[in-house]
């Protein structure tokens, strides 16, 4: 029993030590474990692959992937860093520009600015194609003038209260359609993802007067394309109490670890620390510093279950990251949706990279 649960921790988890790091290669391939069967099947993959939505706020999506190997996990992470379109910045038209930041760090700054807008509707820009049409383009205006306040008291001293339109934010852009856009997207809302991103600062009588152009891109052209500002993942850490730990040693032990990791509970006049959520731990190893616990806790990670943080620009209407039938955050419907397309190609793996067969995934929604 004692050699099961051994090779079953080799088998699944990684465990942190005091020096090091143990167990952290991938084994589970055929014929390296007696007695076990790691070969390939699509049916027990499917049965053991599972994407659990943890946390979705504003700009926040926190979801585990359970069931695959940090390969595969990556690949997730590097095809919505890289793969996903969205609409940005292309070209800027400077007509006249006063203030004191370059033409060249003007649109730069403006192409950094995420855009709402669902790529689906546009097409990829030819290249080499210097005019833009209502297919390919969405135009913006930026044009503000700054003025003195004749109202404002004269001992003040605060910008805000002296000049007009002193700060130039992404709001002050303005959309403006080309061709029939007007009728083609009758109930659209093209705008800058955020209002309160600061462009520049004015002073009476300087001016900025440009029209830009997005185009359709992904992140691996530019980062300006990417939809996300981090794409992260990690392994689901696992904590475990190895003798019961109580009253001094057990307030110690809190202290070693992320603020809700460890939990101390008043048993029979006691305190004894019990594990209330691992998952919160950050793994500094602080308990290995104190000789009298170190010996009572194991630290290891869950090998196939990866905890995934993406903070979301939303400047893309991308199924990836919405559900395609509904203008609103997604629930993680269509991403699920996504993980499973095409999963039956797996059975002929041999006539795909996995580059491939992930882009065969996200291929059908993406378009």
């Amino acid at each position: 029993m004692a050699a099961k649960r051994s090779m079953d921790e080799l088998r699944e988890r990684v465990v942190l030590g005091e020096f090091g790091v143990r167990n952290v290669h991938t084994t589970d391939f055929p014929g390296n474990y007696p007695g076990y069967d790691d070969a390939w099947d699509q049916r027990r993959f499917e049965e053991a692959f599972r994407v659990d939505v943890v946390r979705e706020e504003d700009g926040v999506l926190e979801f585990d992937m359970v069931g695959i190997d940090a390969a595969i996990a990556n690949a997730f992470r590097r095809i919505l860093l890289a793969e996903v379109p969205t609409m940005a910045v292309e070209k800027v038209f400077v007509y006249n520009n006063t203030s004191i930041v370059q033409d060249e760090i003007l649109a730069h700054r403006l192409g950094l600015i995420p855009i709402r807008a669902d790529p689906r509707l546009f097409e990829y820009r030819n290249q080499g194609d210097e005019e833009g049409t209502e297919i390919d383009t969405l135009q913006f205006q930026l044009k503000i003038k700054c003025s003195r306040n004749p109202q404002a008291a004269k001992e003040s001293s605060d910008p805000n209260e002296l000049y007009f339109n002193h700060k130039v934010y992404s709001k002050h852009m303005t959309w403006v359609p080309l061709g029939n856009q007007t009728d083609l997207f009758p109930d659209a809302d093209f705008r800058p993802v955020h209002d309160d991103i600061l462009i520049a600062l004015l002073r009476p009588g300087q001016e900025i007067d440009v029209l830009m152009h997005c185009v359709k891109g992904i992140g691996k052209d530019h980062a300006k394309f990417s939809p996300v500002a981090t794409a992260s993942y990690r392994l689901l850490p696992d904590i475990t109490l190895l003798q019961p730990v109580e009253d001094e040693a057990a307030e110690t032990l809190q202290k070693c670890f992320s603020p809700g990791v460890i939990e101390i509970q008043n048993i029979k006049g006691k305190k004894v620390a019990r594990v209330a959520n691992a998952r919160l731990d950050t793994f500094s190893r602080e308990v290995f510093r104190h000789e009298g616990l170190k010996n009572l806790v194991r630290l290891a990670r869950v090998r196939n279950h990866y905890i995934c943080k993406w903070l979301i620009f939303c400047r893309a209407e991308s199924p990836i990251l919405l559900c395609a039938n509904k203008r609103r955050p997604a629930s993680m419907c269509t991403l699920v949706s996504v993980f499973h397309f095409s999963l039956a190609s797996l059975v002929f793996p041999c006539l795909y990279s996995c580059g491939e067969l992930l882009r065969l995934w996200f291929g059908a929604a993406l378009g």
